[in-house]
């Protein structure tokens, strides 16, 4: 029979932030061990999570980014749900091949949708004819967010992601993983904790007010861990990066359309858009990395030598050099940029803001080409804000159609931000850490593709 386990990843923790600030976690780290964890390129949710499950690099399993461009559709999408675009086996498949007993509780970890597990559940608002958006979620078995909802309310999107995020959302999924571990008792509950990333990226790391946000997100990792001994389980906690501070934003794709690279459509309303298909080469950026596509073979010499002339770009990496950092894959561009470590690129393609897309001042994760971490900032150039705010939410109460345009077009708000391989001498403030229960997994070093076999390791107790 396998050892229960749980793990809890704690989105944006560092060793370092392992502390007085964080007693049930350093408890934890007591009990087992903690270690600085080696990462992936790029080091962001997808990608991570993916190589965490996997055991292998993007190259192998194909998560490349959050989002990346789709050549065949022409189109970027960022945060798709399908299990099935992740290649690879995962570590819950190997486990039910070790014991076909073995079960699997898979609590809003990315790609969730179709996972081969026994119970799930991830954010999936409904979406009517009439273009309203309706909180709901997706869950295996369908019932299961049923059961949760009548116990704990409706899952808190906007509490999730936006400029209204906070601990609630993260206090909603360690409850219903509490729930779930103790209607179903699975042999592996993976449980996924983000409040630690929304105000890293909005402060930064240095900012004395994220003091706060360690003791609310060790307090959620707290009632997780005492669910999980209670009943004899190991735990594991550990993080898919670290936040490293910015002040530079660096607008890629307005580089390349000043050098004619970039086309634009202009919409029928009066905004640009961008034309990935017309577009000679454009990026799509994804916090400090960029996947840069090059629809003319003869182009991409010219435009990576453009890029590294750009202020703020660290790293241009074409095909070959792609193999050396494991992600020379074919959903990759043509090619990787990597920012400085105080820099961080935006999506943002048009060079006059009152030709800014309607998506852009609002929160749209799905139809923005590109990450948007703006989206955490309410606009702080709006006279009445919350009026504003109310007046949408009365709008969406009464069934109306409503457009929440409260998200501003200055980047330079955003204070923190991932995705480089953190410098070897900053591993355990800048990359994700590692955390057990037991120290028969200890060991000196760890990396992120070490993780599925550690986790086995520590169910059957062998490697």
């Amino acid at each position: 029979m396998p050892k229960p386990l749980v793990v809890i990843n704690i989105v944006g923790l560092t060793q370092e932030q392992i502390g007085p600030h964080t007693p049930h976690i350093a408890r934890l780290a007591a009990e087992g061990f903690a270690r600085p964890m080696g990462t992936v390129l790029p080091s962001v949710t997808c990608s991570a999570q993916s190589t965490l499950l996997t055991g292998l690099s993007p190259r192998d399993h194909g998560i490349v980014g959050n989002g990346w461009y789709f050549r065949d559709q022409a189109e970027v999408l960022f945060w798709r749900q399908s299990n099935r675009l992740v290649h690879g086996e995962r570590v819950y498949e190997a486990a039910k091949k070790r014991d076909p007993s073995h079960t699997t509780a898979k609590m809003f970890w990315w790609y969730n949708m179709y996972a081969p597990v026994d119970w799930s559940m991830t954010p999936r608002p409904s979406y009517p004819a009439d273009g309203r958006k309706v909180f709901d979620s997706y869950s295996e078995p369908a019932e299961l967010k049923d059961h949760l909802q009548v116990r704990l309310g409706v899952f808190p999107l906007l509490k999730f992601w936006g400029p209204g995020t906070d601990i609630t959302s993260s206090r909603w999924i360690a409850d219903a993983s509490v729930q779930v571990m103790a209607d179903h008792a699975p042999s592996l509950t993976l449980v996924y904790l983000p409040h630690l990333d929304y105000n890293l990226q909005r402060w930064g790391p240095n900012d004395p007010r994220i003091a706060l946000d360690l003791r609310e997100v060790d307090a959620e990792a707290g009632k997780l861990i005492d669910a999980a001994r209670s009943r004899g389980a190991e735990v594991v906690v550990l993080s898919e990066y670290g936040i490293t501070a910015v002040h530079r934003p660096i607008h890629i794709n307005r580089v390349l359309r000043k050098h004619g690279y970039l086309r634009v459509r202009r919409e029928a309303l009066g905004w640009e858009t961008l034309d990935c298909g017309a577009s000679r080469a454009f990026a799509v950026a994804d916090h400090q990395v960029a996947h840069v596509y090059v629809q003319r073979p003869e182009d991409v010499a010219t435009v990576a030598e453009l890029l590294r002339r750009t202020d703020g770009i660290e790293l241009v990496l074409d095909r070959q050099q792609q193999r050396e950092f494991g992600i020379d894959h074919e959903r990759s561009g043509e090619l990787v940029v990597i920012s400085a470590r105080d820099a961080w690129f935006t999506y943002y393609f048009w060079l006059d803001d009152r030709l800014a897309p309607d998506y852009a001042r609002t929160v749209d994760i799905h139809r923005k080409p590109g990450y948007d971490p703006v989206e955490l900032f309410i606009d702080p150039h709006l006279r009445f804000p919350k009026l504003r705010v109310a007046r949408r939410l009365a709008q969406k109460l009464l069934g109306f159609r409503y457009y929440m345009d409260v998200i501003g077009l200055d980047a330079s708000i955003v204070k923190g931000s991932h995705g480089r391989l953190p410098d070897p001498s900053r591993e355990a403030t800048d990359g994700p850490v590692f955390i057990s229960s037991s120290k028969t997994i200890e060991r000196d070093a760890i990396a992120m593709t070490d993780v599925k076999q550690m986790l086995l390791q520590l169910q059957f107790n062998r490697p």
